[in-house]
């Protein structure tokens, strides 16, 4: 009777576990994180570099702009055949590769003398380098190890490229102006192989590789399989697919608009409005320094929304308020920093990359285990509206002397962008099931 009534009691002792350990999947996006803070970092310099390069070389503002088109144009470009590589050859591969391509490339400029050589440095080697760790990365990640959190983890690696110009942008803007610009060159070459060295230690490929699930998946989800065969094809059947639905045009569409009006416009030619309006360099670094604060939380709390709300709501919300915030800000430059500039600034810095988790998540839910690969060529349309706008705000400032035409435009492009998110929004946009069951014989949760 006694040891009857002590079974309830020893029933209820729960049974001794091992101290649960962080899971991997935390490791590997700590280590994407510092990849995208430093890839956004090293693509941040040209903008700080326009104003020296114009004086020592004579390039105009166009001719500078080229490059940062060719950068941004490969960059994207890269990007939906890098997705197809890392499946194919290992992410930790690809990414040194790149890193290492980045540092080569900013490290030459050093050297030039000639337009076709920043062109080939900057345009082409940094713009591939920097391609191939671009949103088709972040995406690659989030799908491969993270089931719970994935709009919150892609928030925050989206964040990193607000993170980059926040680190990177005031320290190439001192030494630019302190020790010139080829010392900042360098140190972007110098940090991109620094960068190399924990991916080489601590990235991995799958959680099955070392015998997990990935965060938040149970023995019985569905996973997506490794894939295999040649990369290059899979990219191109991918967008061949992708293509033939509307919903991958507005997205490209909604996404061209959205490069054109961040990187394109802001990213590029921000500091040398600023500077046609009497301010410092180094000031208006510093400011563009602080979009990328507010764009850090403003990206997380995105990715937060994306996980709770309808993404196509967010984008038209998102779209809208940026294309009225451009519109304002000719009228708010002046020679040094006053509230109504300051306020475009937080204002702006929130909104800036908060259109990617919704994005993402809406091709994942429209594409299925191709959501990396279809999100690469979506990025692609992103950063061929960015290297449009690089050149042609370039060429107008040129033209007239200010940038106040180029804001309208892009103001207007957001009103555009508006009213191709509301026509996905009559889209059926449900998702797609992976299409290989997990085998839970080969890891373990």
């Amino acid at each position: 009777m006694t040891e009857t009534t002590r079974t309830p009691a020893a029933a209820a002792t729960p049974p001794h576990h091992p101290r649960a350990r962080l899971h991997y999947a935390w490791v590997v996006a700590a280590v994407s994180l510092l990849v995208l803070v430093g890839s956004a970092g090293f693509r941040s310099a040209p903008g700080l570099m326009m104003t020296a390069w114009n004086s020592q070389f004579g390039w105009s503002h166009g001719i500078i702009g080229v490059a940062v088109s060719v950068n941004l144009v490969l960059y994207g470009l890269t990007a939906p055949f890098a997705a197809a590589l890392m499946d194919r050859f290992g992410v930790r591969t690809v990414t040194v590769a790149a890193l290492l391509t980045i540092s080569v490339g900013s490290g030459l400029t050093v050297l030039m003398t000639q337009p076709w050589q920043l062109i080939l440095c900057w345009g082409f080697l940094v713009g591939l380098g920097s391609g191939s760790m671009a949103g088709a990365f972040a995406t690659t990640i989030t799908g491969r190890w993270f089931r719970a959190r994935q709009g919150l983890v892609t928030g925050v690696l989206t964040a990193a490229g607000a993170a980059g110009n926040l680190i990177f942008l005031p320290v190439l803007s001192w030494l630019v102006q302190g020790a010139g610009w080829k010392v900042a060159v360098m140190v972007v070459s110098l940090c991109a192989t620094a960068v190399s060295v924990p991916v080489l230690l601590f990235m991995r490929e799958r959680p099955a590789d070392l015998g997990l699930l990935p965060y938040g998946a149970g023995p019985g989800d569905v996973l997506p399989p490794a894939t295999s065969g040649r990369a290059v094809s899979r990219t191109l059947r991918v967008l061949r697919d992708a293509s033939r639905t509307p919903a991958f045009w507005l997205l490209a569409g909604s996404f061209a608009i959205c490069g054109a009006t961040t990187v394109g416009l802001v990213g590029t030619h921000f500091i040398p409005a600023a500077h046609d309006h009497g301010m410092p360099e180094t000031t208006a670094a510093s400011l563009l320094a602080l979009v990328g604060l507010f764009d850090v939380v403003g990206t997380v709390a995105s990715g937060w929304l994306t996980d709770r709300a309808d993404p196509v709501k967010l984008l038209v919300t998102y779209y809208g308020l940026r294309g009225l915030s451009l519109l304002l800000l000719p009228h708010l430059f002046a020679s040094d920093v006053k509230p109504p500039v300051l306020a475009f600034v937080i204002f702006y810095g929130l909104d800036w990359v908060a259109t990617v988790p919704p994005t993402i998540a809406i091709c994942r839910r429209h594409f299925g285990a191709d959501a990396p690969i279809v999100f690469g060529w979506v990025l692609a349309f992103h950063q061929i509206g960015g290297s449009l706008a690089a050149t042609g705000a370039g060429v107008l400032r040129d033209r007239y002397g200010n940038y106040d035409l180029a804001w309208y435009v892009a103001g207007g492009l957001c009103a555009l962008a508006v009213l191709a998110c509301l026509a996905l929004r009559g889209r059926s946009v449900g998702s797609a099931p992976w299409p290989t069951p997990l085998s839970s014989a080969s890891i373990r949760s």
